[in-house]
């Protein structure tokens, strides 16, 4: 795409009141800066070779931590490199370079890798840290647009991040640049992520809060109930008992087990509905007669989220008895609980 000739197309096109979007310019814009910057990326990802094998093996043998570090755009982008290697298992963090200058040197240590993200590569804050970095025994890889650069010269490993153009129109605004430097940061933190084996349990004890770190690491004996909330009775309760049992618990059901504590069935509110046309005495029917067999049970060391796939295989269920590997009756778990629990 000629940008120059967008830049120029868009310079003479008459502009719009102060104040009012043309829709068709504006349209036009956002598409060659779309364009622009998804074409920086592919010409960026044929140029990978070589150095960047070495920054990830450098990485990988690091005894320190990552120190991302950038000022302006370039450091909104260091920022974020910062928390994505320290949240796929490269331990990181950003240091800003005036803060550097100032006592922040302190924090980095013999068997760091610094990064330092420049697109000019004459960054004056980082070209000075530079010196004091090697001093403090770290590595250093510098992301920059500019091979011949202070900061390229200087650094043990050089990652090229140049583009042709900005995707500005003014060919001002860092705008291909910064998502050039961001796909690439991405890149060496999604390499390092496989190079360590990094797997989605390792993603999700790192992200206990999410939505994902709470489907890997929450068990059905998290959420489950038991003791004096399950609803049980025996096999030789009545119906009424039964009853009883499923008004006072809660749960829509009841769990039917025999004299060891084994799993006889469930009786629930659809077997109710089922067989009440048919009985005139609630008191003189046994529950064993009228509940379901072989109920739906699983083990309480099993993830909450398999019991999605459990209760909507068909007939799809509400409760699932929680049993132990002897088949003995430990809990029960309703839809509503998983619910509660933002597993679903």
């Amino acid at each position: 795409m000629n940008v120059a000739a967008t830049s120029e197309t868009l310079a003479t096109a008459p502009p719009a009141a102060a104040g009012v979007a043309d829709p068709a310019r504006a349209l036009r814009l956002a598409r060659d800066v779309l364009a622009t910057e998804a074409d920086a990326i592919v010409a960026l990802s044929r140029r990978l070779g070589e150095p960047f094998v070495a920054a990830v093996t450098l990485v990988l043998a690091c005894q320190g931590r990552v120190v991302a570090t950038g000022i302006g755009k370039s450091g909104h982008i260091a920022r974020k490199l910062a928390a994505t290697l320290a949240s796929t298992g490269t331990p990181a963090f950003f240091v800003h370079p005036a803060e550097a200058n100032h006592g922040d040197l302190g924090m980095i240590a013999p068997g760091d890798v610094v990064v330092m993200l420049s697109n000019s590569g004459e960054t004056d804050e980082l070209v000075q840290l530079v010196p004091h970095f090697k001093r403090q025994g770290a590595k250093l890889v510098a992301l920059t647009g500019n091979e011949q650069s202070s900061l390229a010269q200087a650094a043990d490993i050089h990652l090229d991040a140049a583009v042709d153009v900005e995707a500005c129109p003014l060919g001002l605004a860092p705008t291909a640049s910064t998502t050039a430097a961001l796909a690439l940061c991405d890149a060496l933190a999604l390499a390092l992520l496989d190079a360590r084996g990094f797997s989605m349990q390792d993603f999700a004890r790192s992200h206990p809060g999410g939505t994902l770190g709470r489907r890997l690491l929450t068990h059905v004996r998290d959420v489950m109930r038991s003791g004096q909330e399950l609803p049980i009775v025996g096999s030789d309760a009545t119906l009424k008992e039964a009853l009883f049992e499923m008004s006072a618990k809660g749960m829509g059901m009841t769990a039917v087990v025999d004299a060891d504590g084994g799993i006889s069935g469930i009786f629930t509110d659809g077997d109710l509905r089922r067989c009440l046309p048919g009985i005139r005495d609630v008191g003189a029917v046994k529950v064993a007669g009228v509940m379901s067999r072989a109920p739906r049970t699983i083990g309480p060391d099993r993830l909450a989220i398999d019991c999605v796939e459990l209760m909507e295989t068909p007939p799809r269920v509400t409760q699932l008895l929680i049993a132990d590997e002897r088949g003995a009756l430990v809990g029960a778990l309703h839809l509503h609980d998983l619910f509660r629990a933002r597993i679903v």
